[in-house]
């Protein structure tokens, strides 16, 4: 039990605890639960967000976006709970549908998981991707043109801006860095921000799958409102927090097979 005796340091692990397990924290609330002024709680969120341990935003706080590593790393880390996400996703294409396949190492798993008998056509911004569909010649594959951001490992800017807005794609994944219920959907990059939303306009469904880190999380430039989004994947061991935030929302959200 926290008192108003503990101290700051302690306090801090307390909040820090409260935000891993309700994606967010409310200033006020804290105050009370914690049993000291709100001006104490706001140094403390200061202090925490200066160390990259949460957001601070009016009344309270977020998580920290997640951070963004190498293109890489990225594909290397928790490939089976990413397996898992993708099989559900890939579940979602229809025979003979056109799949736009964004950047992003979940996508290049569910890429992986796509029937290569069902005539699935696929356009994709990413070359990582296009490569490893050339090797199933059951599925047509087309690669977006434009500049190669190499730190997403996909083409952006005006031409392939053009190119997305020229499409009509039955079912989109986007790749997501950060989605929060009320904050919506985000994205590092400003071109890649600007790329997405056009992909979301020339889409009939939108789905987002999304590990436990981008959950609850906020990024530097958002895509659009999560009442876009057609169909949330989520871990198997979502926080419940998070999952219910999604459902008050209307999001339709589908929980990955246990790993």
């Amino acid at each position: 039990m926290i008192t108003q005796d503990a101290l700051p340091g302690e306090r801090q692990q307390t909040i820090l605890r409260l935000l891993r397990e309700h994606g967010r924290v409310m200033s006020a609330q804290l105050a009370v639960e914690l049993q000291v002024s709100e001006d104490s709680i706001r140094r403390d969120l200061r202090e925490l967000a200066a160390q990259g341990l949460c957001r601070k935003v009016h009344g309270g706080a977020l998580p920290a976006a997640p951070a963004f590593p190498a293109l890489a790393e990225r594909h290397e880390k928790n490939h089976d709970r990413k397996l898992a996400l993708a099989r559900i996703a890939a579940a979602q294409v229809l025979p003979g549908e056109l799949v736009f396949l964004d950047a992003g190492s979940t996508n290049s798993v569910i890429a992986s998981c796509l029937p290569a008998d069902q005539g699935v056509r696929v356009v994709t911004n990413a070359p990582d991707i296009a490569l490893a569909l050339i090797a199933r010649p059951g599925i047509e594959v087309s690669l977006v043109g434009g500049r190669v951001d190499p730190r997403i490992g996909a083409t952006v800017g005006a031409q392939a801006l053009e190119a997305v807005a020229a499409l009509r794609v039955d079912v989109c994944f986007v790749g997501t860095c950060a989605v929060d219920a009320d904050a919506g959907i985000w994205a590092v990059d400003g071109e890649e921000a600007t790329l997405k939303r056009a992909l979301l306009a020339a889409s009939s469904r939108c789905v987002v799958v999304a590990t436990n880190d981008k959950l609850g999380a906020q990024a530097s430039h958002r895509i659009g409102d999560v009442d876009q989004i057609d169909l949330l994947v989520v871990e198997a061991d979502a926080p419940p927090a998070q999952v219910a935030a999604f459902e008050r929302r209307g999001v339709a959200l589908q929980r990955a097979a246990q790993h």
